[in-house]
């Protein structure tokens, strides 16, 4: 079988670029691999090939999967319908509420919208549809009124797009994956390790570049009713969202009470710093078998 690994070009940097080529490795112990960039001539070249592992997030993460469906070939990865859900953070919170799936108070402020008065302070103001920590500071954490207007103006004038207002909440932190319809163990992502005065919360700059300073616990010190509750919901919304592979759900805890965050339909798979890798390893997965467990997932998708 002939396997095409995509990614883009326009995005790439150390991180993908050890993606890309880890993943190359894996597949190729077993089946005839080719890198395959998303360019203008995708849509002829992709017709050799048997099945495709997609590392591309062009446009909203859409492309490739969509042209995948018209050519009825199979490819790893959640639909573009369902990953048109989760880039949307407000759409994802909808739908979570709506199954309930607890998430923390939110409203949505469009581009033309009056910013709203709100009764759950603190509040995060982020992007309604960045992935990365894209727009988020020490500062998108906010007290009052006044400052909820400025952050919200900031978000609309740097990224052209509706800003999400959550109730900020002042808890653990924990991320849950998903392989193959089956939970990974969770992971606890411990800011109290980082230099003082830095946000204790996934900031683009704690993200980016304080990843070391960030203590990873997996699997997470829990008791079990917790445990068995964050899965219990997990597994929930990994089917009312349509998922399918692999995703990565994050969340927070307080007082024994679980507010689920976000929903990465497409996480990173970077060897040794990607959350869900961590959380593949505690399960007893090596790298390979976990690449070659999504791609085997995926044709079984098709084979139904």
């Amino acid at each position: 079988m002939k396997v095409a690994v995509v990614y883009d070009k326009s995005n790439l940097d150390d991180s993908r670029e050890l993606m890309i080529q880890s993943i190359y490795r894996a597949l190729s112990k077993k089946y005839s691999v080719q890198l395959l960039a998303f360019e203008d001539d995708f849509f002829e070249r992709i017709t050799q090939f048997d099945a495709v592992f997609n590392l591309s997030t062009a446009s909203r993460q859409l492309h490739v999967p969509a042209i995948l469906e018209i050519l009825k070939i199979p490819y790893t990865g959640s639909s573009p319908e369902a990953h048109a859900t989760c880039i949307d953070k407000v759409k994802t919170k909808i739908i979570l509420s709506y199954y309930g799936i607890p998430t923390a108070s939110f409203v949505s402020v469009g581009l033309a919208e009056e910013v709203p008065q709100i009764d759950f302070y603190p509040a995060i103001v982020k992007p309604s549809s960045e992935g990365s920590a894209k727009g988020l500071a020490a500062d998108s954490v906010v007290w009052d009124y006044d400052s909820l207007v400025r952050k919200v103006k900031e978000i609309h004038e740097q990224f052209k797009q509706a800003a999400l207002v959550e109730q900020f909440i002042d808890g653990r932190e924990f991320s849950v994956g998903i392989l193959a319809g089956k939970v990974l163990p969770i992971l606890e992502i411990d800011f109290s390790t980082l230099p003082e005065g830095l946000e204790r919360f996934y900031s683009y700059r704690v993200k980016h570049e304080y990843g070391e300073h960030t203590r990873y616990i997996c699997p997470a010190q829990i008791d079990e009713g917790l445990e068995r509750k964050i899965k219990s919901y997990a597994l929930k919304a990994f089917k009312v969202l349509g998922l399918r592979n692999y995703a990565r759900m994050d969340l927070r805890v307080k007082d024994d009470h679980i507010y689920f965050l976000e929903v990465n339909s497409l996480p990173m798979l970077t060897p040794n710093y990607s959350d869900i890798i961590k959380m593949a390893q505690a399960a007893g997965y090596s790298y390979d078998e976990m690449v070659l467990r999504i791609l085997d997932d995926a044709i079984r998708h098709y084979e139904r």
